[in-house]
């Protein structure tokens, strides 16, 4: 596999550059070459399999993304080692558990971080998470800063090591069905599972969807602005990009940091090409004006991306028109981590086709996409909507859950027999084309109708005062369930009451009256997890009032948002409003 991201572009162009490292301090990009990259993920191999790491071994990956993190990533792979990258803003606990359920013998991490201009204390945490892992055998810890920090017995300086390692190792022979990386992702039961991918069928499927759905041409930049910690970064910041011979952009900081302009400078500093983000950054921007864009230039861009959740309207419109202006290719894409690679998406088509704002389209080559009924029936025809679930296997699916087996078949493939259940609820449209919706898990029921939260956020964010949703469902004594909304007015807003009342209009015209929230409630921001997915969990917890039991809170980007929720919700019922 290293063969492919590595050793035959060395063979034919050493020079190319493979990642540029934009790292959080502002302008200080770093170029790497294939050759060095390769000699990286070589003393970085050597120095893993001198400390006992063989074959089959599990190793923590705990590191922002930097050119270090992706030849850990690659190394591990060249010695048939299996990574398991966690998020580096993970708590110890998430990190240990993460750990122990696969029964890592080695961590790879920093001295310690750097974030929007702040020092994330990394082998602080680690310390901490390894106390509880007996199967820990090293910490191999690189320097970001040149702070020092604690070194214990078993912790080995990791650039001391390699540079006294050989930069040659011979890349393991693997079986395409071997273990290439397990990476975690949350259930529906709170509990996350190990999501296992292999390597011929992942890595065929990374790259070939990198090169198709974003028209990715020898000599371009591109610019995925995912963390290696999410499935997006494994497939479309390393493996992906690399295969394909191409330049992948590292990008260690936030899009608002040092200002909201920080995308679109790194855009013209860097020249990219193809521009891949989230549209929880997206909203976040729009926040904050169109000067921000309009200072950069963005005359480089070919192909803009937006992946994690469905985009709304209003995002997809701003990034196509402002960002994009109206020159470049949008794909709206659909995938998880359970699929390795984008399965639907407005490209690969027909030259020039049609693309329709805020919908994932197309399915991806080999990708049978079906839309099933409560009884499991498959639903034919266009104009309709049900579970959307994929009738063939296609090379990137992942292959079970570590260690959990049943606990994968229940999941994906217990639910419509025969084939794989993605969770997510779709619309084909009259043209029969692809719209996904949203979870299933967040579906609710209005009076006998079947109404999915993300369409009554869909149409709240059209609202121009108010960039974030979220609606949950919550008992309700006559109609079943009623619709509960919580959104983030932008800064300026002063008319709180008369927002309240035109959302409700929105959602009554493009809904219908039954899908209009019985309460919209204000908050600063919303329970986030650091990928931007909303946890609407937590949201149910505060209007059912179960706050006393809100579970696993871990995930979330700043823990200290449930309080400030509990708190205006204390408010909100004593004005009788609930």
């Amino acid at each position: 596999l290293t063969v492919n991201c590595l050793d035959r572009h060395v063979e034919k162009s050493p020079n190319t550059v493979a990642l540029i490292w934009e790292r959080d301090e502002p302008g200080t990009a770093v170029h790497v070459t294939y050759r060095e990259l390769l000699d990286l993920t070589c003393r970085l191999a050597n120095t893993l399999k001198k400390y006992g790491i063989q074959k089959g071994d599990k190793v923590a990956i705990y590191m922002p993304v930097s050119p270090l993190s992706v030849a850990a990533m690659l190394a591990c792979a060249r010695i048939g080692a299996v990574h398991s990258v966690v998020f580096a803003g993970f708590s110890a606990e998430s990190l240990a558990g993460r750990i122990m359920d696969s029964g890592c013998k080695a961590v790879i991490t920093y001295n310690q971080g750097v974030r929007a201009g702040r020092i994330i204390e990394l082998k602080k945490t680690v310390d901490v998470a390894v106390k509880n892992c007996p199967s820990i055998k090293n910490v191999f810890v690189a320097q970001r800063t040149d702070n020092k920090v604690q070194m214990g017995d078993h912790d080995i300086p990791l650039e001391e090591e390699m540079a006294k390692a050989s930069s040659v190792c011979t890349p393991e022979s693997m079986d395409s069905e071997d273990m290439l990386f397990m990476l975690y992702t949350s259930g529906s039961t709170g509990k996350p599972k190990g999501i296992v991918h292999t390597q011929a069928g992942y890595l065929l499927y990374a790259a070939v969807t990198h090169k198709y759905v974003f028209d990715y041409q020898q000599g371009d930049v591109f610019g995925c602005v995912a963390d290696i910690g999410w499935i997006t970064g494994h497939s479309y910041v390393v493996y992906g990009p690399l295969c394909n011979g191409g330049t992948s952009v590292l990008f260690e900081s936030t899009p608002v940091y040092p200002d909201p302009g920080r995308y679109w400078e790194v855009v013209q500093r860097l020249k990219i090409n193809q521009f891949y983000g989230a549209p929880t950054a997206i909203r976040l921007l729009l926040n904050y004006g169109e000067e921000w864009v309009k200072k950069y230039d963005r005359s480089s861009l070919k192909t803009l991306g937006s992946v994690g959740e469905p985009i709304n309207n209003e995002a997809w419109q701003w990034f196509y028109h402002v960002v994009g202006e109206g020159r470049c290719t949008l794909v709206d894409t659909w995938w998880q981590t359970e699929t390795g690679g984008i399965c639907i998406a407005p490209r690969p088509s027909e030259e020039k086709a049609e693309i329709v704002p805020a919908m994932a389209m197309r399915p991806f080559f080999g990708i049978v996409p079906v839309l099933m009924d409560e009884n499991g029936k498959v639903v034919e025809g266009n104009d309709v909507s049900g579970a959307l679930c994929i009738a063939q296997p296609w090379p990137g699916m992942a292959r079970t859950i570590y260690g959990d087996h049943q606990r994968f078949v229940d999941a994906y493939f217990k639910a419509y027999p025969g084939y794989y259940f993605t969770g997510d609820g779709a619309y084909r449209t009259r043209k029969g084309y692809y719209q996904v919706t949203g979870r299933m898990d967040d579906v609710i029921n209005i009076s006998g109708h079947r109404l999915g939260t993300a369409e009554i956020e869909d149409a709240m964010a059209d609202h121009p005062d108010v960039p974030e949703t979220a609606v949950i469902g919550y008992p309700h004594k006559i109609k079943g369930e009623g619709a509960f909304a919580f959104i983030v007015l932008k800064e300026q807003t002063t008319h709180i009451d008369r927002v309240k009342e035109e959302l409700k209009t929105i959602v009554a015209s493009k809904i219908a009256k039954y899908a209009v929230p019985d309460h919209i409630m204000v908050v600063k921001r919303l329970p986030k997890t650091r990928s931007g997915k909303i946890m609407r969990r937590l949201l149910r917890k505060v209007v059912t009032e179960q706050s006393d039991n809100m579970g696993d809170v871990t995930t979330l980007d700043d823990p200290s948002v449930v309080k400030e929720i509990l708190d205006a919700y204390k408010k909100y019922k004593e004005k009788g409003s609930f």
